[in-house]
């Protein structure tokens, strides 16, 4: 990722274990571009789904546009993202044979001026996981402290 920050899901970390990222292409319509450009999203919630031969982007919030007037999207549309065949079928493979999870974790603008989407292979935490990432944050953070403070 090289681009401008848009969005970000930062709970991900803390509810998977992430696996391999890819970079997605998403099609978008005009007043979701703009409304992008403004800097407007929100990927919190959202999750990629298999449908038929393609991944859809489903529940991320991108607000209507102001100015777009009649034109404007609806703002939870399910959005195809674009992706090479070989991930393509990578990731079908993983959802459907391992039980993954495609959770989308920024998303950014390209060098290019295209908005891009990264998704992660995830895999679910069990809560013993989640209190055992949190202690050893904790720890890491404690550690720091008491190295700061002696030297």
């Amino acid at each position: 990722m090289a681009g401008k920050l848009i969005a970000e899901n930062r709970r991900a970390r803390f509810d998977y274990f992430l696996e391999d990222t890819f970079e997605a292409g998403i099609m978008l319509t005009g007043s979701e571009v703009k409304s992008l450009r403004v800097g407007r999203a929100n990927i919190a919630e959202s999750y990629a789904s298999i449908e038929g031969n393609e991944v859809v982007l489903i529940n991320a919030d991108i607000p209507p546009f102001a100015q777009a007037n009649r034109f404007n999207h609806e703002p939870r549309r399910h959005r195809k993202l674009l992706l090479h065949r070989k991930q393509l079928d990578k990731l079908i493979g993983a959802v459907q044979r391992d039980g993954r999870t495609i959770i989308p974790t920024k998303l950014y603008w390209n060098e290019k001026g295209l908005a891009k989407l990264e998704i992660a292979l995830a895999k679910g935490k069990k809560l013993h996981d989640k209190r055992e990432a949190t202690a050893d944050r904790d720890w890491a953070r404690d550690k720091a402290r008491l190295l700061r403070d002696k030297g």
